[in-house]
């Protein structure tokens, strides 16, 4: 039965990381740029939700996905447009300065500072008893909405026609643009889906640990993007998988007393063998590069 409970907190963790892996992997798979911010994107939906619950619940979650979206899409507007063509490492160093800036900018609003905020979004959950296994109903909240969102995701990209035009950027931006895609608002779209998805991650996450502070992203987002790169980045499924993967065996591992201090140094050894054996990850493919 213990098992069994991990599994399932393994399935919600992994969830809450296939979110975030998915915004990395949808910008890396379509505007090709690594978004290191997208972790303190997660930390900002938290404070969004923070400051919307003297209001109402709901409309603090449905703020927050809101103000991440517009964050995401100035954030792609001022920060990494202008750097397209540039090298990836100065789109790197961008990333990362950007990342900083989010942590220093809560860090200067008197009202959060570097002080944890407890945030309780819905009280008295409770437990839903199924059998002998008592499951969280935090845990099950978290495997809905990440079943919805990416059955959502994948018929969306499957099957509308943004989707396919999203697909065709991805494969070939010049040539999408030659066919008449309007490239600027494609990876625009991307940014802002990817942080609505750090939103609803942020959301899941603070339902499981209710601790706000300015780094309250960071390693949630390393992990996420570690998930990403073992599924395969740039793969939609690949991000799925990877985060499910993740969240397993960090939930394994800290359910043995004797191996719990070592998960992160176990998640990321798991990361190395992978890539020896499969460098573009389990579902990652080989991409052609023009000359």
């Amino acid at each position: 039965m213990d098992f069994i409970i991990t599994l399932v907190n393994g399935l919600s963790m992994g969830g809450t990381y296939a979110m975030i892996a998915l915004g990395y992997t949808m910008v890396y798979g379509i505007a090709k740029m690594l978004n290191f911010a997208h972790g303190d994107i997660i930390m900002i939906g938290g404070y969004a939700i923070l400051v919307g619950l003297s209001v109402n619940p709901l409309l603090a979650v449905l703020f927050s996905m809101l103000f991440c979206m517009l964050l995401g899409v100035l954030i792609e507007r001022v920060a990494y447009r202008p750097l397209r063509g540039s090298s990836p490492l100065a789109v790197l160093i961008t990333a990362i300065g950007v990342s900083y800036l989010l942590q220093s900018i809560i860090l200067a609003i008197p009202q959060f500072g570097a002080d944890t905020h407890y945030v309780v979004i819905i009280k008295d959950l409770g437990s839903l008893q199924i059998g002998e296994v008592l499951i969280g109903y935090d845990t099950i909240i978290t495997l809905a909405i990440t079943i919805v969102v990416m059955v959502s995701l994948t018929l969306f990209i499957k099957f509308t026609k943004t989707g396919r035009a999203m697909i065709a950027v991805s494969e070939d931006r010049d040539a999408a643009r030659l066919m008449g895609i309007n490239v600027n608002f494609i990876i625009t779209l991307t940014f802002a889906i990817g942080s609505v998805l750090a939103a609803v991650a942020g959301f899941c996450s603070l339902l499981d640990t209710p601790w706000l502070e300015p780094y309250y992203g960071s390693l949630p987002g390393i992990k996420a993007f570690a998930a990403a790169v073992i599924g395969g980045i740039g793969s939609i499924p690949g991000a799925m998988l990877g985060g499910i993967l993740l969240g397993i065996v960090e939930c394994l591992c800290n359910s043995v007393q004797e191996i719990a201090p070592y998960t992160i140094a176990i998640e990321f050894i798991i990361l190395i063998l992978i890539l020896l054996v499969k460098p573009t990850g389990i579902l990652g493919k080989k991409r052609r590069e023009k000359v």
